[in-house]
Order: structure tokens, then C-alpha cells, then sequence
């Protein structure tokens, strides 16, 4: 892969005003928009700036890529995740917010939004596993780089303030907001949820006839558990940490089952009733059902794979399992 190139296209902030709160890689939306999937598109920054590339910007100004990817990450924390501080009436500890929509004029945050969840003001619960996900994993790697290098952004401590603090909420909001068995539905507010009933106290069902389940969500929530949990413990934290760990255990171990693993050799999925864009239609609904089910995607089928890799290297005693290790 020609890295200079692809960063490139992945790492453009928006120029003026908005810069005011720091700074993020806008989404394909505009530069009014800051989704919070990209967290994990961080990753290509900081293997980037691993191989020695920089940004090349306007007159020929060289950027540094891991202080690009740092700002974007202080950014996704600051506003797509919220910690029950007030920012609306909403505001709860680990909700996050698919989209965040600032003022390209003063660079002012204006308000959250949802492309793919229900609203702005629910959670999104595969825009949830994002940030749950990338959070820990970007603690992993400052783990491995020298204070100078984290220099260019700020200290040891201010980075792995923020990280620790996003990664610690929006895995709590899961834990809370999902069934016991770790698998949630698509949105945390989505609008037929009340008729489930007591459903947080139960399995998850995906065979219901009110609102979907979404197994993608869940397969990539497991693996920012399992990475929180590890690093906690780690650092010492073994009550925390192991609370973290058996919980994306649990995720794991319903995935890998029935009816959520495929046992048929006639789909050419691996995990079953995921969930792509719901509000825009776009998930299949199998006749007889009145709510999508079934089917697999990319998002869910790649990152089972990855957690069960993940998990498999630690049970073997094997080399722990990162994405900056592949420069080496």
C-alpha cells in the first residue's frame, strides 16, 4: 500500500475556524461533520508516521501525522463521547453520538446527529463499539512511544487522561445498556424498545418483531472490553480490569454460538443478524419477519475474526495481538 497517498486522503483537518477546538479528519459529509467510526481510521496515521511519512500540506508544510491522529482522538472524545456533564438534557455517562455537527464559521460545536442510529440524542450502538474499540487500543500504543515523541501533542499523562476516560465510559454505557448476554439492538433509544419489555434483564432476542439486533456492534464492542480489561489489569487495576475482560468474554462466547455464529453452508456469512443502515432501509427483511435479521456484514464478519484471533493469542501465550505491529 502506498501509505503517503493514503494518508493523504484520510488526513486533511479542516483549515480555519474550526481548528479553534483542535481540530478532526472530517467525514464525507463535510467539514461541518465529525463521525465517530473514525476513531479507528487513526490507525493508519500512526502506522504512517511509524514508516517515517509526514503530511505534505499547503506550501510544502510537513505535518506531523501522529500529532494529526492525536488531535483527531482529543477531538472524538471531547464531543462524540458524552460523560453526564450536561451538554443536554440527555447527557449520560458513555453515550455517544454518531455525528457531531460544529459551525465552520467559528468553529463552535453546534449539536450531535445520527446517520445511521435513531437520533442524535440515542446511541448508535455500532457507533458506540467504535469508540469503545479504538479508545483502548490507542492507550495500547502510547504505551510503546516515548515521551518526546508524544510531545508534539502534549504529555504522557494529558493523552492517557482523555483516552482512559472514553474508553472507561463507553464501555460502562454498554455494559448497562445491552442485555445480559452482551448482544444489544441497534440503538439504545430506538423507538419500539418498550415493547420488548424487561428486555435488559434478559438474552437478546433477534428473532423479535420490534427492533433489530445488531451482532456487528457487539463483535467489535468485545474486542474494546477485551483490550480495556487487559490494559487495566495491567496497570495494576485487577477489579476494574477484570470486570472489563469478562464482560467482552460473555460478548465473545454468545457470538460464537447459535444463532448468532452461521452453521449453513448455504450463506456466505459468518455473523448472522447485523445491522447496516436501518434508519435509510437498507437491511434485508426475510419474509414472514417484520424487522431485518439474518444477515451478515463486513464490519461484523472481519472483527469476530478479530477478536476470536485476538483472544486465541492470549490463551496460547502467543505475541499480543496490535495493529502498529505490523511494522515491525
Amino acid at each position: 500500500m502506498n501509505w503517503p497517498s493514503k494518508c493523504r486522503v484520510q488526513c486533511r483537518l479542516p483549515a480555519g475556524p474550526i481548528s479553534k477546538n483542535g481540530g478532526f479528519i472530517h467525514s464525507f459529509n463535510g467539514p461541518q461533520s465529525l463521525f465517530v467510526d473514525t476513531i479507528r481510521s487513526c490507525r493508519a496515521l500512526v502506522v504512517s508516521h511509524q514508516l517515517g511519512h509526514t503530511l505534505q500540506s499547503e506550501n510544502d508544510v510537513r505535518i506531523n501525522l501522529l500529532k494529526r491522529a492525536l488531535q483527531h482522538m482529543k477531538a472524538t472524545a471531547d464531543y462524540s463521547v458524552f460523560y453526564g456533564e450536561g451538554r443536554d438534557i440527555y447527557d449520560a455517562w458513555g453515550r455517544t453520538a454518531h455525528e457531531c455537527i460544529f459551525n465552520t464559521r467559528d468553529g463552535n460545536y453546534r449539536c450531535p446527529n445520527s446517520q445511521q442510529g435513531y437520533t442524535g440524542f440515542s446511541t448508535w450502538t455500532r457507533g458506540l463499539a467504535w469508540a469503545m474499540c479504538g479508545f483502548p487500543e490507542e492507550l495500547e500504543l502510547i504505551d510503546t512511544l516515548s515521551d518526546d515523541e508524544l510531545s508534539v501533542y502534549g504529555t504522557r499523562d494529558e493523552i492517557t487522561s482523555f483516552m482512559l476516560k472514553a474508553a472507561q465510559a463507553t464501555c460502562d454505557f454498554y455494559i448497562d445498556h445491552t442485555p445480559i448476554d452482551g448482544i444489544p439492538y441497534w440503538d439504545t433509544g430506538a423507538p419500539n424498545l418498550y415493547k420488548l419489555g424487561n428486555y435488559l434483564d434478559n438474552p437478546s432476542v433477534p428473532y423479535n418483531d420490534y427492533e433489530p439486533i445488531d451482532s456487528s456492534a457487539a463483535a467489535i464492542a468485545a474486542q474494546g472490553l477485551l483490550r480495556l480489561g487487559h490494559y487495566l489489569q495491567h496497570k495494576g487495576k485487577d477489579e476494574k480490569g477484570k470486570r472489563y475482560f469478562q464482560a467482552g468474554l460473555t460478548v465473545l462466547d454468545t457470538l460464537l454460538e447459535e444463532p448468532y455464529l452461521s452453521t449453513s453452508n448455504s450463506h456466505q456469512g459468518i455473523l448472522l443478524h447485523s445491522i447496516y443502515h436501518r434508519p435509510n432501509g437498507w437491511d434485508y427483511i426475510p419474509e414472514g419477519s417484520k424487522i431485518p435479521q439474518g444477515e451478515s456484514s463486513m464490519w461484523g464478519d472481519y472483527h469476530i475474526l478479530e477478536a476470536a484471533l485476538y483472544v486465541q493469542r492470549l490463551a496460547k501465550g502467543e505475541p499480543y495481538y496490535t495493529f502498529y505491529k505490523c511494522t515491525e
